[in-house]
């Protein structure tokens, strides 16, 4: 496959309450505007702050959601034009090369995919776990938010999209996803923040988000699980 007939990408970011440091996430991003993005989406799910005017200027479209990730990122996708959707998180940093890389991987075949992480901070141990992150994900195919997932319009189509749900959307749609086909693990790496690590503690975080996969695993219910978490979700 040719650079030419390689489908152009649509960055998806979902965003609440990101005044702070929406301007630094969408503002690198404009260099890869020549590199086949085709636009850039902002979602967001009820911002109180100047997140949306200040995102404006940035972006190609802004639009309003239902709070909850997954809700957020499926009324992007409804807007996109892109033949290939990339879910970013507001607090991650994508590498130079992204684009090319993403059109690497689908030019050879893959449908959907995730880049390795690198987590910003001072405390100790954020870079074990990224290495654990990235291991797990490349050995489970399961991937995280935090790894800018990327996955082509028609396979995205096909699975629903993200589950409606406010917590685990991207667990969710990472293994519908990988029954049907692996995932490619891309070696590039985001850069994500370390805040919730930094703000909660390194065990605590770790061993709270293990035990919210756990019981999401069987069965609780995801609204009480986002709400323990810390994000603030609507019925």
């Amino acid at each position: 496959m040719t650079y030419l007939l390689i489908p152009s990408i649509s960055i998806i970011l979902p965003v609440i309450n990101e005044a702070d440091g929406i301007v630094d996430a969408l503002r690198p991003l404009q260099s890869l505007r020549h590199e086949g993005i085709a636009e850039i989406i902002v979602v967001d799910g009820g911002s109180r702050d100047d997140t949306v005017s200040l995102a404006t200027a940035w972006a190609d479209a802004v639009i309003q959601a239902r709070p909850g990730r997954g809700r957020q990122m499926n009324a992007g996708a409804a807007l996109a034009t892109g033949k290939i959707f990339l879910f970013l998180h507001a607090d991650t940093r994508l590498p130079d090369d992204a684009a090319q890389a993403i059109r690497n991987a689908v030019g050879s075949g893959a449908s959907w995919g995730r880049f390795d992480v690198v987590i910003a901070g001072s405390l100790a141990g954020l870079s074990m776990v990224a290495t654990m992150m990235n291991w797990r994900s490349r050995l489970t195919g399961i991937a995280t938010g935090d790894q800018a997932i990327f996955v082509t319009r028609e396979l995205f189509t096909r699975v629903g999209g993200f589950p409606g749900i406010p917590l685990m959307e991207d667990i969710t749609l990472s293994e519908t996803l990988c029954s049907l086909v692996k995932p490619a693990c891309l070696r590039q790496r985001v850069v994500t923040s370390g805040r919730r690590w930094e703000k909660h503690g390194l065990w605590q975080t770790i061993i709270k988000m293990w035990w919210l996969r756990l019981r999401f695993h069987f069965g609780a219910d995801p609204i009480c699980l986002a709400r323990e978490y810390g994000y603030a979700v609507s019925e």
